[in-house]
């Protein structure tokens, strides 16, 4: 996934002022609504609504490759603080969401039904690893999209359909194509290369090797099974697929023609 097409759809979205952009960067006025969202600073809006001021939102100055020291703004990456609050935004805010594509049609025009899903998939063991994945699936023929957010993020949408456009209805319910799309990205997991794992375990047992030298798993029993418990935490691999957000996406034929 495109971190900065991801991020400029997420803000645009929201209503929020893109004031400058670069390949690598955006500047961002934020809404009342996003800076309460993710500025974190409460006391501040309280002030404002009692004293009845006009509040002034953050602008938020971010670049998807590292920025030289002296730069001004925040470095944005998977596993970043920023990127991280923006996902627990989506996730308690908005799961799911049923947009249209924005048109001015001179014809009736129909509109088909994409469901598109953004997962994380969190590889941890000794090391964590973290990979975004945007995956659509036309609900009428079945076809599927990789990169889908990059896909669409040329295209300008309303929350309502707009005059002169008619959806067609879905022969795959939303709930297999859910299905399908979560078999496409566990069979990408399964191809993956898992060594990693067999290091991770390589060196929980070596940990655990050293716990029963110093500790014994037979006195102090408390305290070995709270170490155990640690260890295995650690180092026990495990691959979780976070599901960012979901939407129906309503678009033309030809909207994601190459």
């Amino acid at each position: 996934m495109n971190i900065q097409a991801y991020l400029e759809r997420y803000f645009i979205a929201h209503s929020c002022e893109v004031t400058k952009k670069t390949n690598s960067m955006l500047e961002i006025k934020l809404t009342e609504e996003r800076d309460k969202a993710l500025m974190n600073r409460p006391f501040y809006w309280q002030y404002v609504k009692s004293t009845g001021a006009i509040g002034k939102p953050f602008t938020l100055n971010l670049h998807t490759d590292k920025p030289q020291e002296d730069t001004h703004g925040e470095y944005i990456y998977l596993g970043s603080p920023r990127l991280q609050q923006i996902f627990n935004d989506l996730r308690q805010n908005e799961k799911l969401t049923r947009q249209f594509q924005l048109l001015k049609p001179s014809a009736n025009t129909a509109l088909f039904p994409w469901l598109l899903v953004n997962f994380k998939l969190i590889y941890e063991g000794k090391h964590r690893k973290e990979e975004l994945f945007s995956l659509g699936i036309n609900l009428v023929n079945g076809e599927m999209r990789n990169e889908m957010m990059d896909a669409v993020s040329a295209l300008d949408f309303s929350l309502s359909i707009g005059d002169l456009c008619h959806t067609i209805s879905p022969v795959i319910q939303p709930s297999s194509g859910f299905n399908r799309i979560e078999k496409l990205l566990q069979a990408y997991v399964d191809r993956q290369d898992h060594s990693w794992a067999d290091h991770s375990l390589k060196s929980m047992q070596e940990e655990i090797d050293l716990l029963k030298h110093f500790i014994g798993d037979k006195e102090n029993m408390d305290v070995f099974q709270r170490e155990l418990a640690a260890i295995k935490s650690r180092y026990d691999p495990k691959i979780t697929m976070d599901i960012i957000n979901a939407g129906m996406l309503y678009l033309t034929g030809n909207a994601l023609a190459e």
